[in-house]
């Protein structure tokens, strides 16, 4: 059994603070990392991701692969950001199928819950929910951090 720990549980009202977060994030990733962001349609998942992106200072916009599937954004000579959207992805094999470079890459991965196991030791998992009702734009966010990677960190 891996061990977890909850790095982060907050209300987020606006998608400022959504990219906020996603900047305090790039500030701890480094290349082995795998982040599985988990969310309904809408969530924030690839607002967050932007903020993320910005962080790491890569090259090109981030926004949603979800066509092309897997969108790698070079980072100069610093490991580059693998942004992943496996929604129409049906098993681990076909995820396993993409070839990403995950010891030498910071890796993100929307809908990647259940395609994603057995591939790194750690990772991090940021659950996002939404009032579906529309009367408020405020996202639950928690994040925690599984395996010995993330046993000390703080966010």
């Amino acid at each position: 059994m891996v061990e977890s720990k909850e790095l982060f549980s907050a209300a987020v009202e606006t998608a400022e603070q959504m990219h906020e977060l996603g900047l305090r994030l790039a500030a701890l990733l480094q290349a082995g990392d795998l982040v599985l962001l988990i969310g309904p349609l809408g969530a924030g998942k690839t607002t967050l991701a932007r903020g993320i992106g910005v962080g790491l200072e890569v090259e090109g916009n981030v926004s949603s692969p979800t066509f092309v599937i897997a969108r790698t954004h070079r980072r100069g000579t610093r490991p580059p950001l693998v942004h992943v959207d496996a929604y129409r992805l049906k098993s681990a094999y076909e995820f396993d199928d993409l070839d990403i470079p995950f010891d030498s890459s910071i890796v993100l991965v929307e809908w990647g819950k259940g395609l994603t196991e057995d591939i790194v030791e750690s990772w991090l998992e940021i659950n996002i929910s939404r009032d579906h009702s529309g009367e408020t734009e405020v996202r639950e966010v928690s994040i925690t951090g599984f395996g010995e990677r993330w046993a000390g960190v703080s966010l």
